[in-house]
């Protein structure tokens, strides 16, 4: 590379290790709402295995983006079935539709800074492409309240510049208008973004508006156009040996 690109990182499955997400919520939402709402902290947890499950079936989740007008509506939608659907498992009786939303809201900001999920190496080589003077952003599904916590988590939040977050350019990342949206609000050319994901169809979205592309992890379906590593962790060094 003659110039140095701007990364866009995502978030899940690039930085952080979704399964180990999946092991750590449940509880965390069961010591969330018990308290607050009754029952116990097992039968909440258990619940939100069950409908974070189900919502995140592939025909469910395709269903809930098409229904939704923009993404505020969707958010909203989110947070209300995610905590009536546990709800119902749990057999308690929740408060009305707006102080749901709120409590939602509550619990996430509430749960995500005790997740532990960077994948080995990613929180080092996020502070070593920063300290070799690269401009970093994020380009991930995820809001980007959920997104600053993560990266405090990690100790990275300071590395990052904008943190896209669906929320900030008002799009779902279901395909290339997200990232239409991304490059418009940073005022750069596709060509000038080096987009790191996990997701083929992600890589293809960006590639097709004319971004260079890596796809991190396990190869199991191609990504024309895409280099490749195996974790974010390869980065910094992928970068050398391509100048």
């Amino acid at each position: 590379m003659t110039t140095s690109p701007i990364i866009l990182l995502d978030d899940g499955g690039v930085m952080n290790d979704n399964r180990l997400r999946g092991e750590q919520w449940p509880l965390l939402v069961g010591a969330f709402f018990a308290p607050r709402l009754g029952g116990t902290t097992t039968a909440w947890a258990e619940a939100n295995r069950l409908v974070v499950q189900r919502i995140f079936e592939l025909a469910n989740w395709e269903r809930r983006v098409q229904a939704s007008s923009d993404y505020a509506h969707f958010e909203r939608t989110y947070w209300l079935d995610w905590l009536t659907e546990m709800g119902h498992f749990a057999r308690i009786t929740l408060p009305r539709e707006e102080a749901c939303i709120h409590l939602a809201q509550q619990a996430e900001c509430a749960i995500i800074p005790h997740i532990r999920s960077a994948f080995p190496g990613a929180s080092e080589a996020i502070r070593q492409l920063h300290t070799e003077g690269y401009t970093l952003h994020t380009a991930s599904g995820e809001p980007s309240v959920h997104l600053t916590l993560y990266l405090e988590g990690m100790g990275v939040r300071d590395c990052f510049g904008r943190l896209y977050g669906a929320d900030l350019l008002d799009t779902l990342k279901v395909g290339p208008a997200y990232y239409h949206q991304l490059f418009a609000d940073l005022q750069i050319a596709p060509g000038d973004a080096l987009i790191v994901d996990d997701s083929p169809r992600a890589l293809a979205w960006a590639g097709s508006l004319g971004a260079r592309t890596v796809l991190v992890g396990a190869m199991q379906e191609s990504s024309p156009g895409a280099l490749h590593i195996d974790s974010l962790a390869q980065l910094p060094g992928l970068l050398q040996r391509m100048g």
